[in-house]
């Protein structure tokens, strides 16, 4: 016996056909991060295309709110001449996030955590006592929005 036919996705139907996407609020104060985040999440969702996005709440089915919680630096790696200066990091911000009703109120999920983890390398300068890490944490910020933006995204659209 074999399949009659496949359908592509998750299958589950959303009880709301679209999403207003407050400005993301930036408790864990990084740099411009409200801006970079906002963007990114908002475009995540419209290049998925399941939901429209509208630019108002009184326009929407649903409002997400993100708030970024806490933005962390460990380092994984030293350099090979000073074990006391750092070679790689993980940079890791973690959001939490509601799903909301726009018009009933009805809560979809609250204060769920999203995380996203990327790593950065610094790279020595030729004065060997300064390493490009600002330079390569501004560089990764756009990734590491776009990988939470993914996650947020997914926590919306599939089916929990």
């Amino acid at each position: 016996m074999s399949c009659s036919h496949y359908q592509l996705g998750s299958g589950g139907k959303l009880p709301f056909r679209t999403i207003y996407i407050a400005p993301v609020e930036n408790a864990a104060n990084i740099p411009q991060g409200a801006a970079i985040f906002s963007a990114q999440l908002r475009e995540s969702f419209v290049r998925d295309g399941r939901l429209a996005v509208v630019n108002s709440a009184a326009a929407a089915d649903v409002t997400l709110t993100v708030t970024l919680e806490r933005y962390t630096r460990n380092m994984t790696t030293s350099r090979a001449d000073d074990s006391g200066l750092a070679r790689k990091f993980d940079l890791t911000v973690l959001a939490v996030c509601t799903l909301q009703g726009a018009n009933d109120g009805k809560v979809y999920f609250e204060k769920r955590p999203v995380s996203s983890t990327r790593q950065i390398f610094t790279t020595p300068t030729f004065d060997a006592r300064q390493s490009d890490q600002l330079q390569a944490e501004y560089n990764a910020m756009p990734l590491l929005a776009s990988s939470l933006a993914s996650g947020v995204t997914h926590a919306v659209l599939d089916v929990w």
